[in-house]
């Protein structure tokens, strides 16, 4: 039973006594106790031991007391319902076996099946819909970032073949990315009917694109994704990755609740550009959590200063975590968060 839902009300808009806050990736390797699991197992493994997959998205709840938990996943799961064959390799990333090249590999591919093929993802959210305290989100990945993977067969910095396939085959691309959209509308929709009570749309690599080439290829595709979902009161996310400041004016036409922002742009521009029709999250550089704490509640304040200013904001990274953060100054910054945001907010400061 939910007994925190700041998270909640935030997405939405409402009024919180104090600032929610959750980091990206924040069930991860930064941790030591995880790391002793991924000694014993890899990440697909933990993802299919609906148990374990449930102890590791709790432990940040507990030990850093966030105001929502978040799916311990992997963006590509579900893309070995629809026919990819894929590994998670170590210091690599998603390697593809049979990666999309031509029309007919795209033909090939096969509409998702939730219930039969991730019913471990299912129940993992079940267990957590059981024992959470705070909200729970669960995630995919976008269909541009998807593709990339699918596409390029591994981690790309260039995009190449990407790149080539979208600007080159343009039907073949729509019709990737439309399968792709649908299998996310289908994965999602699914997450929520079994105890979500948020999604979040990851597309981390589409500041790679300029903004006319994400209008014309990719914005459609994250359209229908929401549009699918808007009959469902479940708060919705979409966070465009890094480098994606430029494409923030083109995203007003969403049916989402919740733009995820960078370090790259501020949170009172980043407002600025969404045109005021959506609550922020965001945007602490990542790295800044290597510096003094007195640094990092510096930086914190900034934005709280400036997310505090409007109704709808959640604190977050501008990115995932990485493995070499400190778990100790996770949970100060958290605490600071909290009581800095409370004591301002009961002051009548802000807000």
């Amino acid at each position: 039973m939910i007994k925190n839902d700041q998270f909640l009300r935030a997405c939405r808009g409402e009024s919180v006594e104090r600032v929610p806050v959750w980091y990206m990736r924040q069930a991860g390797r930064y941790d030591p106790d995880y790391r002793k699991i991924k000694e014993k197992y890899s990440l697909l493994e933990i993802c299919k031991q609906p148990e374990l997959a449930a102890e590791v998205t709790l432990m940040p709840i507990h030990k850093l007391g966030v105001d929502a938990a978040i799916l311990y996943s992997d963006i590509m799961n579900p893309v070995a319902s629809i026919g990819i064959d894929f590994d998670i390799v170590k210091d690599v990333g998603p390697v593809i076996h049979n990666p999309i090249r031509s029309a007919s590999d795209v033909e090939r591919l096969k509409p998702i099946d939730v219930e039969s093929d991730l019913s471990h993802v299912l129940e993992t959210i079940r267990i957590l819909d059981r024992e959470l305290e705070v909200p729970l989100i669960t995630f995919a990945g976008a269909p541009f970032t998807l593709a990339s993977y699918l596409i390029e067969g591994r981690p790309s910095k260039s995009y190449i073949r990407t790149k080539t396939l979208m600007y080159s085959e343009p039907k073949i691309w729509h019709s990737l990315m439309g399968k792709l959209a649908d299998m996310v509308a289908t994965y999602l929709r699914a997450h929520i009917k079994n105890g979500a009570k948020a999604v979040q749309l990851f597309d981390s690599w589409v500041g790679t694109l300029a903004p006319h080439d994400f209008k014309e290829f990719v914005l459609p595709h994250v359209e229908h994704i929401f549009a699918s979902l808007s009959d469902l009161d479940t708060p919705k996310i979409y966070f465009p990755g890094v480098s994606s400041g430029e494409l923030l004016p083109h995203l007003g036409s969403l049916q989402t609740n919740v733009i995820g922002l960078d370090w790259r742009v501020s949170i009172s521009e980043g407002r600025r550009r969404l045109g005021g029709k959506f609550a922020v999250q965001g945007n602490l550089d990542p790295y800044v959590l290597n510096a003094p704490t007195s640094v990092i509640h510096e930086h914190a304040r900034r934005i709280l200063d400036e997310g505090m200013m409007e109704p709808g904001f959640i604190f977050n990274l501008g990115h995932g975590l990485y493995p070499e953060a400190s778990l100790e100054k996770l949970r100060e910054l958290t605490d600071f968060i909290h009581a800095y945001s409370e004591q301002k907010i009961a002051a009548g400061v802000t807000l």
